[in-house]
């Protein structure tokens, strides 16, 4: 089975994908551990998305699409794989449609993590972290016994940057931007499954495997 998985910054998508690979056998793929892997062995495709990355550039999304070509070629590949995360434009799809075509492998589904920015909001700014020893906490999911220290060392407890109200917002709007077009674009290919992102994990799990036609 061939999947694409998609939802927003705090959808719960890596634990899904996480199930999913464990339930299918096969294997799950984002486009940032590809391009690591091809950088670290050194394949021409990474030599030239390697050029862009130390530049602190983009790479560009045709070069993107072919490093999944050459990932989902590989033979573990071969009863299928995830793509987590991937495409995230309408035109990134458009082109993994064109490489799926060439090669000869269909999209059997795209599941949606459906989750209201409310309650993003929550997940993604209630992060905080051990100045000290590096322990996470959660203000509302898993607090530290004692507000504002760390359970493990007594260290202070702080938010990082990048789980701040403002910043999260500036990463939801663009998620938004780009993807709700991109949701249209798969719903009108009737393979797109919107499943809602709230409740326990498992749960979840169970809706996206009941949405598949897998057994759970």
């Amino acid at each position: 089975m061939n999947l694409i998985l998609l939802g927003p910054p705090g959808s719960g998508k890596g634990t899904q994908s996480v199930f999913l690979h464990e339930k299918l056998r096969v294997p799950s793929i984002s486009t940032g551990n590809i391009l690591r892997e091809a950088v670290r062995n050194k394949s021409e495709l990474g030599q030239v998305a390697d050029s862009y990355m130390t530049k602190g550039q983009l790479v560009p999304d045709d070069l993107v699409v072919s490093l999944v070509e050459e990932r989902i070629d590989a033979p573990d590949c071969r009863h299928g794989f995830i793509l987590d995360g991937f495409p995230r434009t309408v035109q990134q799809a458009e082109a993994l449609d064109k490489m799926f075509e060439k090669i000869g492998f269909k999209l059997d589904a795209v599941i949606n993590l459906d989750v209201a920015e409310e309650e993003l909001l929550k997940r993604l700014t209630g992060r905080r972290q051990c100045q000290v020893c590096g322990s996470g906490y959660h203000v509302f999911f898993s607090p530290p016994t004692e507000s504002g220290v760390c359970d493990r060392c007594g260290g202070e407890l702080y938010q990082r940057d990048d789980d701040k109200e403002e910043t999260i917002k500036n990463r939801l709007d663009v998620y938004y931007k780009q993807t709700k077009p991109l949701i249209d674009y798969y719903a009108k290919l009737n393979i797109l499954k919107n499943i809602e992102g709230i409740g326990e994990v498992r749960n979840i799990f169970n809706n996206v495997v009941l949405a598949l036609g897998i057994k759970v």
